[in-house]
């Protein structure tokens, strides 16, 4: 009996059937669509997006030239020089990060002990010329003061929950 009805399905093309009335029935629903400039959808707080450095609240830069996020970056997109100040303390000179070879891993975040490389939720960018792809320090420093007040709120979130 299941040769004889196998036959007949493959006569009357059951699975083009089944998927035929599927689209049917998805056909004369509500669409769920958004129109993507004007509307936007929800976004979780840890998204990760485009980079920034961190300041802290008196302006002093928060990276500290660990280099423990270089370290720990598996695309080896980070690259860190660092020099000592006029005061002893270690800061970066140079900080780049190649948009390109990053994989928004989040492992730079993680790593950082006084957190000060952070993924932003900003995913709306785009390179036109050759080069913009390599976020310097200067450019990840304005980053960071452009959004902070987004960067602490979710922060706070993420403290929250955990």
């Amino acid at each position: 009996m299941s040769r004889i009805s196998s036959y007949i399905k493959t006569f009357v093309l059951w699975e083009l059937l089944k998927g035929l009335s599927l689209t049917l029935r998805q056909f004369f629903r509500k669409g769920v669509t958004i129109q993507y400039p004007e509307e936007k959808t929800p976004q979780s707080y840890r998204f990760r997006g485009l980079h920034a450095l961190r300041r802290y609240p008196n302006g002093e830069e928060r990276c500290i030239a660990c280099k423990l996020c270089e370290a720990v970056c598996p695309a080896l997109a980070i690259t860190i020089e660092s020099e000592v100040g006029e005061d002893g303390t270690r800061r970066t000179s140079r900080y780049d990060i190649d948009l390109f070879k990053c994989i928004y891993c989040g492992f730079c975040e993680e790593a950082c002990p006084v957190d000060a490389i952070v993924e932003t939720r900003i995913h709306e960018y785009h390179m036109e010329e050759p080069g913009e792809n390599i976020m310097t320090k200067d450019k990840l420093l304005a980053v960071g003061d452009k959004y902070e007040a987004m960067i602490s709120a979710d922060r706070a979130a993420d403290a929250k929950y955990r």
